[in-house]
C-alpha cells in the first residue's frame, strides 16, 4: 500500500526562516517615499512596523533564525503533513502524482499564522499593545487575533464589506480570540469615509482596508503597529517554512516536482511553498516550474503593469515596485475574497519580470468545480483562494494523461489509444477555449452589459415589462437571471404576492413558433397562463391621464 501522508516530526521542523532575496539574480528594487521618491529609511517606516520587522523587510541574509518563543507556538500544528492527492488522481485517470501542503491543520484553518505568530511575537517584544490590520475572506484576521491573543495585544481588524457580510464564522473566529472585526469601508476613519462618500454601497477592498488600518496604527504611535498578512517581504519570509518542509517530505517520497503551484493574492501563500524549491534552480541548477495561479477577475499578475504603486488605496504606504492593477482598482464580489488585492509583492514581480516564476489567471467557474470535485476526492472542502491551485494541478495532469497516450500512440499506434488520445485531447482543447473566451470577457472590462430589463412595481404587482440582451453574452442567461433576481428582490422580500410575467402570443402548439419559446421560458419560472378578455388601460397619474386623453379629442376635432 502507497504512503498517503508524508511527516515530519516536530525536531525536523525549520529552525530558520528562507530568504530568496540572497539567491535572486536581480534584487527587488526599493520601496520609496511617496514624497521625496527616495528609498524609505528604517526610521520612516517604524512608525507602522515593529523595528525587527522592518530589518527583515530589508535584510538580504540567506536564512533567518526563528525565535525559540515563536517555534513553541509554531509545534501546536507544525510540522504540516504533505499529502498525496491519490483519490483525486484517479478521478483524473492521470498519470501524474499530485501533493498537496495541508495548512489547514493550524488553529485558524490556513498558513497565515505562519506570520502572524512572529509579527505578534516582534511587536510584543517592542512594547507594542495593539495592532491594527486588515483581511479579506478572514482567514489573516483569524490568524493574528489568534497570534496575539498568545502575547496578550489587542486587535483590530478591518474586513472587506463583501466577505464582512458573505463569512460570518470568520468573524466569530475573530471574536473568540479577543480581536474587534470592523467591517470596511467603515466611519471611524477618514479613508473609509471618504470612500463610502464616493460611494455608499461600497463593498471593499483589501487596498481600502489596508488604509483605514495604517490610518489607526498612525493615530497611536506610541504603542499601536499595524500588521500585513502577504505582500511585504517579511511576510513571504515567514511563510517558507510551509515549502522547507515540503521539500524534505518531497524526498521522504522519492520524487522530484516538475511544477510547484500556488494560489495568488498577494504572495505569501504562493512564495510560502514556492521559493523553497525555487531556491533548488537558482543555486543547484534545477529545472522546477514555479507557477501563480490568480483569478480572472483581479489579474495583476497576467493583465497588471510592472511600476511603483501604493499598497493602498488612500497613498499612507510607501510606494512598492509591483506588477499593479492600480491601488484604486475595486476588484469584483468574488467568492475568492482572499485573492482580490491590486498589487504583487516586490519580490515576486521581480522574479516573474525575470521569467523565474510563471503567472496564469483562471475563471471562477472553472475554481470552484476543481474545488468540488478535490472535496470529493480528498475528503477536504478547500477554501476559494485554494481552488485556484487545484484547477491549474488539475490543467497539468490532463496535460500529463495527453502526453502520455501520444507517447503510447507514437510506439505503438492502435485504434483504441488514437481514439483515448483523441477524446482527451479535445478535452482539453475544449477547457483552453473556454479559457480564452473568459480572457477576452475580462479585457472588455469588469462589468459586461449582459442584459437588461425593465419593471413596474405595484404594492400587490410586481409586472415584467421589457427586456433584451446582447446576442454575444447570452451562454450566460442573464435574462434567467435577472427574472430570478426580480422575483427574488422584488417580490419575495418586499411581500409583493404576485409576479406578473407581461402578455404572451403567438403559436403555441408550434414548437419552432416564437411564442412557443416565450411561453416555455416563462413556464421554466412555474408561471401560468391567465386569459383575459378585452383590453384596458390603467391610469398610473389620473390628472395627467386625463389632461391626455382631452388633448387627443382636442387635436381630433
Amino acid at each position: 500500500m502507497e504512503t498517503k501522508k508524508f511527516c515530519l516530526t516536530e525536531k525536523q521542523m525549520p529552525t530558520q526562516w528562507y530568504n530568496i532575496v540572497a539567491d535572486m539574480p536581480n534584487k527587488p528594487l526599493p520601496p520609496l517615499h511617496p514624497a521625496t521618491k527616495q528609498p524609505v529609511t528604517k526610521e520612516q517606516m517604524s512608525a507602522i512596523f515593529a523595528e525587527e520587522l522592518i530589518d527583515q523587510e530589508m535584510s538580504t541574509e540567506r536564512f533567518i533564525d526563528i525565535p525559540e518563543e515563536v517555534q513553541e507556538i509554531y509545534k501546536i500544528w507544525r510540522p504540516s503533513p504533505l499529502v498525496r492527492a491519490t483519490g483525486l488522481e484517479k478521478a483524473l485517470g492521470t498519470p501524474a502524482k499530485i501533493y498537496f501542503k495541508n495548512e489547514s491543520v493550524s488553529p485558524a484553518g490556513s498558513h497565515k499564522p505562519n506570520t502572524a505568530v512572529p509579527q505578534a511575537y516582534y511587536n510584543y517584544k517592542q512594547g507594542i499593545r495593539h495592532l491594527t490590520t486588515e483581511t479579506g475572506a478572514g482567514q489573516w484576521g483569524a490568524a493574528i487575533a489568534f497570534a496575539a491573543k498568545h502575547f496578550g495585544l489587542d486587535v483590530q481588524v478591518f474586513m472587506v464589506k463583501v466577505s464582512y457580510e458573505q463569512k460570518p464564522y470568520r468573524r466569530l473566529m475573530m471574536n473568540t480570540w479577543g480581536a474587534e472585526c470592523i467591517a470596511s469601508p467603515s466611519t471611524i476613519t477618514a479613508s473609509g469615509r471618504a470612500a463610502l462618500e464616493r460611494d455608499p454601497d461600497c463593498s471593499g477592498s483589501l487596498g481600502l482596508a489596508i488604509s483605514e488600518a495604517v490610518e489607526m496604527a498612525l493615530q497611536h504611535p506610541e504603542d499601536t503597529r499595524y500588521c500585513l498578512g502577504s505582500v511585504l517581504n517579511h511576510v513571504i519570509l515567514h511563510q517558507t517554512v510551509i515549502g522547507q518542509e515540503a521539500v524534505a517530505q518531497m524526498e521522504m517520497a522519492g520524487a522530484e516536482p516538475d511544477v510547484v503551484i500556488g494560489c495568488f493574492g498577494g504572495g505569501s501563500n504562493f512564495a510560502g511553498l514556492g521559493f523553497p524549491f525555487l531556491r533548488r534552480n537558482l543555486v543547484e541548477g534545477r529545472n522546477i516550474r514555479i507557477v501563480a495561479v490568480e483569478p480572472s477577475s483581479c489579474p495583476k499578475l497576467t493583465r497588471g503593469t510592472f511600476q511603483y504603486d501604493f499598497g493602498d488605496v488612500a497613498g499612507f504606504t510607501p510606494l512598492l515596485p509591483m506588477y499593479t492593477l492600480g491601488h484604486d482598482f475595486q476588484p469584483s464580489d468574488i467568492h475568492a475574497g482572499g485573492l482580490r488585492y491590486h498589487g504583487a509583492g516586490s519580490i515576486v514581480s521581480q522574479l516573474l519580470k525575470d521569467g523565474l516564476v510563471e503567472a496564469r489567471s483562471l475563471p471562477q467557474t472553472e475554481t470552484l468545480a476543481a474545488g468540488i470535485l478535490f472535496a470529493k476526492t480528498e475528503g477536504i472542502i478547500p477554501a476559494p483562494e485554494s481552488t485556484h491551485a487545484i484547477a491549474a494541478a488539475i490543467r497539468e495532469a490532463l496535460q500529463a494523461k495527453v502526453a502520455r497516450l501520444q507517447a503510447k500512440y507514437d510506439e505503438r499506434p492502435t485504434t483504441r489509444i488514437e481514439r483515448q488520445l483523441g477524446e482527451e485531447s479535445r478535452n482539453l482543447a475544449a477547457a483552453d477555449k473556454r479559457l480564452a473566451e473568459v480572457e477576452g470577457y475580462a479585457r472588455k472590462g469588469d462589468v459586461l452589459p449582459a442584459a437588461a430589463s425593465m419593471f413596474v412595481s405595484h404594492p400587490n404587482e410586481v409586472v415584467y415589462q421589457y427586456s433584451g440582451s446582447l446576442e454575444e453574452y447570452k451562454p450566460f442567461y442573464a435574462s434567467a437571471l435577472i427574472q430570478y433576481e426580480a422575483m427574488l428582490h422584488l417580490c419575495v422580500e418586499k411581500g409583493v404576492p404576485r409576479y406578473n410575467f407581461y402578455g404572451i402570443s403567438g403559436v403555441f402548439d408550434d414548437p419552432n413558433d416564437e411564442g412557443r419559446g416565450v411561453l416555455e421560458f416563462k413556464q421554466g419560472f412555474n408561471g401560468y397562463v391567465e386569459q383575459m378578455v378585452g383590453k384596458f388601460t390603467l391610469p398610473v397619474d389620473k390628472f395627467r391621464f386625463g389632461v391626455s386623453n382631452l388633448a387627443h379629442k382636442l387635436l381630433r376635432r
